[in-house]
């Protein structure tokens, strides 16, 4: 009898204990899946992505990093996906209208995650609401498919070198462009020899000191220069610096401006004849006057025509102001001779 007793008690034992540890694997399971606890309340969310990225029923539901949840379902919906999503109900207050959702991962290992950003402005989602989605920026796969990119563009890069396609392409495959690249070399090295050893201007001006003392009190004489300049010393300086100098100078620009302004109003000599048309008509007429005038001369025709072209009648005028020169000079001398004579008029 004792003995049916002891079984009984280890049997109940046994079945204690595989309840209890039944129990806590069950809580361990909805702890690790991230549930906000077995016996809360139910709060749901929705969102959709264009793309899962490793979201499974049981991800982790995070809001701002801190594990508020987990998903309930994900499915194809159309071209996206639609994901449902169980939070705890204490953390609905900072879930608003200006909170957004992306995909995020637990680990580098690819495990998905939704991530929610907190906010305490807005309206709070109300069960089942859609949360606004956004792309997440440098998911693994943005990062392949760059990656892939840049390798085609590489390989595309490698093919037009092979070809001998650009600047640099032509380098590796044309011999004519390696050996004139490679002669620019050798002539830029023997320019730096020849400097080194002071050949020419510039290895003189490196090398000589003399010239590098030469060019340092110039140096220092313009920079004199541009001090007195700045002081207003000399003509230029006091040019630069000085107001009354510089208020004469407005004067006079404002005087040649007040003058252009009435030539071009037609104010004075100056201005009539360059508005008025009268004026300019008759000097035009008198310009074409003197040219008939010239004209006519050159021509020969008139006293004075003949006087410029007929030879004669020039040296004839010519020997009678010469005689008449003479005649002059005679008077003066003896101007008595000449007074005292009697002129008869028949």
């Amino acid at each position: 009898m004792p003995r049916t007793r002891t079984l009984a008690w280890s049997q109940l034992k046994i079945g204690i204990l595989a309840v209890a540890a039944f129990a806590l694997a069950t809580m361990l399971i909805f702890a690790v899946g991230g549930d906000a606890g077995l016996f809360s309340g139910r709060y749901h969310l929705k969102t959709r992505f264009p793309n899962a990225g490793g979201l499974q029923s049981g991800s982790v539901v995070r809001l701002a990093g801190v594990n508020v949840g987990a998903v309930d379902d994900v499915y194809l919906d159309g071209a996206v996906v639609e994901v449902v999503m169980r939070i705890n109900p204490d953390v609905a207050n900072r879930i608003t209208e200006r909170s957004v959702a992306q995909v995020g991962s637990v680990s580098l290992l690819g495990e998905g995650a939704v991530d929610i950003t907190a906010s305490t402005a807005g309206t709070p989602l109300e069960d089942w609401a859609y949360i606004r989605a956004i792309k997440t920026p440098g998911q693994i796969a943005d990062v392949a498919e760059n990656a892939t990119q840049t390798l085609g563009q590489a390989a595309a890069l490698i093919e037009d070198l092979r070809a001998g396609k650009g600047t640099v392409g032509k380098l590796f495959t044309d011999d004519e462009l390696y050996d004139q690249l490679n002669a620019v070399v050798k002539s830029t090295e023997d320019v730096i020899l020849s400097i080194q050893r002071a050949k020419g201007p510039a290895g003189t001006l490196l090398n000589n000191q003399a010239a590098a003392k030469n060019l340092e009190r110039a140096l220092a004489n313009l920079d004199t220069v541009t001090s007195n300049l700045a002081a207003g010393k000399g003509s230029l300086g006091t040019l630069l610096n000085d107001d009354a100098l510089a208020r004469s100078l407005t004067t006079t620009t404002d005087n040649l401006r007040a003058v252009t302004t009435g030539l071009r109003n037609g104010d004075g000599t100056a201005g009539k004849l360059l508005t008025d048309n009268g004026l300019y008509n008759r000097l035009d007429s008198v310009v074409q006057r003197m040219d008939t005038l010239v004209t006519t001369l050159n021509s020969g025709k008139g006293t004075a025509g003949q006087l410029l072209q007929d030879k004669q009648l020039y040296d004839n005028m010519n020997g009678a102001v010469a005689e008449l020169r003479g005649l002059l000079a005679e008077i003066k001398k003896d101007p008595k001779k000449y007074l005292n004579v009697k002129v008869s008029i028949f």
